[in-house]
């Protein structure tokens, strides 16, 4: 589990595919802190650490999670949010996050209002009746608030800060991002489904 509040920028350092796609993530995380098996939400797609270094870890994707990630648009000096697992007695200050993304939405506006960011996005439209006003999403493992919903499209805001602690302040319109819905309305939706 994860919170959505990104505690590091790593940069993709190697991409190799063989069957699976593995790449090599550089992290000014404390390496001697990381075990192999240990979960890290790159770009909020929960990942296991396979191999460690100095200075870096390789994560193991499957092609499950390319077809339903934007990781397979990963390349070389890719700079990708990280959070470390959650661990009993750590503040939860975003909101509950698995890590398993559930599609990928499309950055289709961006304006700044004063020192913030107002950002537009498409869901998936299987996904957009999960999201609502003051709900909150996981976006490229970014814990945020939706603003407004009008069918698909829905806006967060980005204020300074969050822009400078993860990469959301390198967006640009048509970039794809990793949406996970709250679990909470997942659960709602399935229960007013079977009445």
């Amino acid at each position: 589990m994860f919170t959505g509040i990104i505690t590091d920028i790593g940069t993709v350092t190697e991409l190799e595919r063989k069957g699976d796609l593995r790449a090599r993530i550089a992290t000014s995380y404390d390496i001697a802190t990381i075990d192999i098996g240990a979960s890290i939400a790159s770009d909020g797609v929960c990942l296991t650490v396979i191999a460690l270094g100095e200075g870096w870890y390789d994560v193991q994707i499957s092609a499950e999670t390319l077809d339903r990630t934007n990781l397979g648009d990963w390349t070389v000096g890719r700079r990708v949010n990280l959070e470390r697992a959650l661990r009993v007695g750590d503040e939860l200050g975003g909101h509950i996050v698995s890590g398993h993304v559930d599609g990928v939405a499309e950055v289709i506006g961006l304006q700044d209002e004063g020192d913030s960011t107002r950002v537009t996005l498409r869901a998936p439209h299987e996904l957009a009746r999960f999201i609502a006003p003051k709900g909150s999403v996981a976006l490229n493992g970014t814990s945020l608030t939706v603003n407004e919903v009008e069918g698909d499209r829905f806006g967060v805001n980005l204020i300074p800060h969050t822009k400078e602690a993860t990469t959301w302040g390198e967006a640009k319109v048509g970039d794809r991002v990793n949406l996970e819905i709250d679990t909470l309305a997942r659960y709602v939706a399935r229960l007013a489904e079977t009445g």
